[in-house]
């Protein structure tokens, strides 16, 4: 008997002990902000000029790029790099895709881009 309880105290020890244990992971190395912001969206390129007020922007990662997938319409951004900010926050870097901020919550964008613009202020 005495053994027995021994060895079940030495396994709820060692169970203790993996369960304590876990990997501690920051939310930005998982992606967080990749999914779908709704909100007011706009893309204006020359006289064509698209606003909604109930659009809505999907992300999505491709490698270390991001493409932003636009409804109503209006072209997508793709292939955009990001730095962080702050916490959890990130900003687009790279030539003419600036302009883009996005957290688990929110994404706001002005970007101009070969005489071409898009705005989006959106939450999720």
């Amino acid at each position: 008997m005495k053994k027995t309880i021994q060895i079940f105290s030495m396994l709820l020890i060692a169970l203790t002990v993996m369960v304590s244990c876990k990997k501690d992971t920051d939310p930005a190395d998982k992606d967080f902000f990749v999914g779908t912001y709704n909100g007011t969206v706009s893309y204006r390129n020359g006289q064509t000029t698209i606003n909604s007020s109930d659009g809505k922007v999907t992300v999505s990662k491709v490698g270390e790029t991001y493409n932003f997938y636009f409804g109503s319409n209006i072209p997508d951004i793709t292939g955009v790099k990001f730095e962080k900010t702050g916490d959890n926050s990130y900003v687009s870097v790279g030539t003419g895709l600036t302009g883009i901020t996005i957290d688990a919550s929110s994404l706001k964008m002005l970007v101009v881009k070969d005489g071409q613009t898009w705005t989006a202020n959106c939450t999720r």
